[in-house]
């Protein structure tokens, strides 16, 4: 007898992928998963292929993650996929000290987030 299998976090039409250490802060990582909610997933690649905000790249690396998840662990069909889940979380901030004037220093906060992408196969309709 070997080892369970742990069940699925998901269901069995779907896909997922995190990206745990994303640098910036969560409210801005929410508005560029905002975009992809709920779109075909060629759809979401391309606006995010394209959109001028920095985290965008980030999250188009985990979505295509999800992808590739879906296609070779969970054998679906890429072309029917669509963005089910985008959810948003704060992960860890790095804290570091700035010197101010007269020997003064201020605290600098560096967020990191994380992003979990659930693709799900949508029969076409």
């Amino acid at each position: 007898m070997g080892k369970q299998a742990a069940p699925r976090k998901v269901g069995d039409k779907e896909a997922l992928a995190v990206g745990t250490m994303i640098r910036g802060s969560a409210r801005k990582l929410n508005l560029v998963a905002g975009l992809i909610r709920g779109r075909k997933v060629e759809e979401a690649l391309s606006i995010l292929q394209f959109s001028p905000k920095a985290m965008a790249d980030d999250v188009r690396k985990v979505l295509a993650s999800a992808v590739a998840n879906a296609e070779n662990n969970h054998n679906l069909d890429v072309d029917a996929l669509v963005v089910s889940e985008a959810s948003v979380g704060k992960s860890i901030s790095m804290k570091r000290f700035a010197t101010r004037a007269r020997g003064r220093s201020s605290r600098i906060v560096k967020p990191f987030s994380r992003i979990r992408v659930v693709v799900r196969e949508q029969e076409e309709a």
